[in-house]
């Protein structure tokens, strides 16, 4: 593997250098620094075109430029924006912290629920439910971002700020939301038609009441999760994942993710102290979620018997999702002091910038500051996830068609193995192996080309900062943004081999 993976490194050092030769060629044609001052009718023009010329040694041969920014940047100098006076370093940090955090989001949530809906879709062939995900699949797909994120500004940021300065129950839009939603578990679900009835019933019935709670309790002025709420959808969340991970005849597990879950919720209260005395950072949350997962582990290896590694995994993942709960349900109790900040005056949902300057300048409290990051989040995130979406749906779906169709299902099958384990066990991972080609791919797409949501949300990313360098004619950071996005592309590439190779055992990355 070592070798394969020097190989690899090889090659892939050796194609940036040659893309950094011919980008460089390309874009010293494209330019021109000097075109601002052929117009200027200053009668020292002369002066200060020569000035310029020996400022960015444009009287050189380009190849000869090359070789300085090459040999400077291999020593970790990127240049100089030479407009502004700020080092490429500098400016290159800030856009990729700005796109990292807006891509890395919108993947993650749109590959969970796109695979999500794309193997329901695919195991519910054919019906109601699979017609109705395809086309709006499709629809999502052929939306233009720009579009998307235009009507999100004006009828989510605007619409909902409002709502939230005066909020009310509209009776008969809710019923028709929730109707919508208990169709959609009802062809989620399946099955005969009473059994599609009680779905229908109960979640619509669910839905309309946590609305109607939501809104007519003031529980938006003061939201919590609270001791009812990770009670209740603890319990819930629990039951769904020890009966997917492990079904419900495997008793240790049962034992593994209840007793997982009755920690979570006394850890729930000390936590709150904690957060109370100590100073929270981004440190101590990552050092208590790892905490966490690993008193899951060890619950798990404690009850889990013979079968320990299912009653491991399943109790690490009931640990992440509380401790994910914990984590939200503190920062839920900061959207009253964020809400009624002077800087933010109530308009939560923000359709500009990565967050409220006046607000990061006057403010050092973290849950306050997190809050905002996440209001000015939301919007490009969800513009980025909805066209994500339908791709990735339509992938897992075929993907698990396929797969559904092959001999060795056909066999498991006919061994008398549960529906459950030939999906989940059998199916699923070989199912997962084209999004391990398309996720890396996508990734760096986005990186580097969230151009239009960057500008629409003015967000300082990686993509705006490309198009400002090239209007200014900047070739420094123009040649850092290619060397950044092309290395990310070469490990993308790498690690969908090795993803590859974990998902399916015939493949070996040494081969």
């Amino acid at each position: 593997m070592w070798k394969y993976v020097a190989r690899r490194t090889a090659l892939a050092l050796g194609t940036l250098f040659v893309l950094s030769l011919i980008v460089y060629l390309l874009v010293d044609i494209s330019i021109d620094p000097l075109d601002d001052l052929r117009a200027n009718p200053a009668p020292n023009r002369p002066q200060l075109i020569a000035s310029r010329v020996a400022m960015l040694e444009l009287d050189k041969s380009w190849l000869v430029r090359y070789w300085h920014w090459f040999t400077s940047f291999i020593t970790g100098d990127m240049g100089t924006a030479w407009r502004s006076g700020n080092t490429v370093s500098s400016l290159m940090g800030t856009a990729v912290a700005t796109s990292f955090s807006l891509v890395i989001a919108a993947t993650v949530i749109a590959l969970v629920l796109g695979s999500c809906v794309g193997i329901v879709s695919a195991l519910r062939q054919y019906t109601g439910f699979d017609y109705s995900i395809t086309f709006v699949s499709f629809i999502l797909y052929s939306l233009p971002v720009f579009w998307v994120a235009v009507l999100l500004k004006q009828f989510l940021a605007i619409g909902l700020n409002n709502f939230l300065a005066d909020p009310g129950l509209n009776v008969v839009g809710v019923l028709i939301f929730a109707a919508v939603f208990g169709l959609f578990w009802v062809g989620a679900i399946g099955g005969s038609g009473r059994r599609r009835a009680v779905v229908f019933l109960t979640a619509t019935a669910v839905t309309f009441g946590t609305i109607a709670f939501i809104v007519t309790t003031g529980w938006l002025d003061h939201p919590r999760i609270g001791y009812p709420g990770m009670i209740v959808f603890g319990l819930g969340m629990t039951y769904g994942i020890t009966v997917l991970m492990a079904g419900r005849g495997n008793r240790k597990a049962i034992l593994s993710a209840f007793t997982t879950w009755a920690v979570g919720i006394g850890v729930f209260y000390g936590v709150q102290w904690l957060f109370y005395y100590v100073n929270a950072g981004w440190p101590l949350i990552f050092l208590l979620l790892l905490s966490a997962i690993g008193v899951g582990c060890l619950i798990g290896w404690l009850f889990g018997g013979d079968d320990r590694a299912v009653s491991m995994r399943v109790a690490a993942v009931v640990a992440f999702l509380m401790g994910a709960m914990t984590f939200a349900d503190r920062l839920l109790q900061a959207y009253p002091s964020y809400y009624n900040n002077t800087f933010i005056d109530g308009r939560v949902i923000s359709t500009i910038g990565e967050g409220n300057i006046n607000l990061i300048v006057n403010n050092s409290d973290f849950w306050l500051l997190q809050m905002d990051r996440f209001t000015h989040l939301l919007l490009p995130t969800l513009a980025l996830v909805l066209i994500s979406f339908a791709s990735y749906t339509r992938y897992q779906r075929g993907a698990m068609l396929e797969v559904m169709n092959q001999d060795y299902i056909r066999t498991a099958r006919a061994k008398g193995l549960p529906e459950r384990v030939v999906i989940t066990r059998h199916a699923l991972r070989n199912a997962l192996m084209p999004l391990a080609a398309i996720v890396p791919v996508d990734l760096v797409t986005l990186v580097g080309g969230a151009i239009m949501t960057e500008t629409i949300f003015s967000w300082a990313g990686m993509g705006q900062l490309f198009i400002t360098s090239l209007h200014q004619a900047e070739i420094d950071p123009i040649m850092a943004y290619v060397m950044i996005t092309g290395a990310f592309t070469l490990i993308m590439a790498l690690l969908a081999d090795f993803f590859y190779a974990l998902l399916d055992p015939r493949i070996r990355v040494n081969a």
